[in-house]
């Protein structure tokens, strides 16, 4: 069954917060790496499914096709029992930083995901 977004509204900023998004990720898909042209537009999807949540960690810049198959399978608050694609690391670290309390901080997310991810996995006891 297709998730559906909840939670609130997109931002009156959308269009600006979309536009970097997509210039951050250099107009290619961050899963897939195609460049944004028709048949692989590129779009941005709220990994958590809230529109009005825009921290860096939850808006991914995905190609239409890996939209759709990121939305029908991605659920963040999911204990993962495998290892993430490298694509995904920083984005799921920002989402457990946030979770544990722990800066959001994209630098040091990015610096720190590993380390990050085994606290919140619960792997580094």
């Amino acid at each position: 069954m297709p998730r559906k977004s909840s939670g609130g509204d997109y931002p009156p900023n959308w269009n600006q917060i979309a536009e970097q998004v997509k210039t951050e990720a250099g107009w290619k898909c961050v899963r897939c790496q195609h460049i944004h042209e028709p048949g692989h537009i590129l779009t941005v999807h709220h990994l958590d499914m809230n529109p009005s949540h825009c921290e860096w960690w939850n808006l991914v810049a995905l190609c239409q096709q890996c939209h759709l198959s990121i939305q029908a399978r991605v659920v963040m608050e999911r204990t993962w029992l495998l290892d993430h694609s490298p694509w995904f690391v920083p984005y799921v670290a920002g989402y457990y930083a946030a979770q544990l309390g722990l800066s959001t901080d994209r630098s040091y997310v990015i610096d720190h995901a590993q380390e990050i991810i085994v606290r919140a996995q619960g792997r580094g006891k």
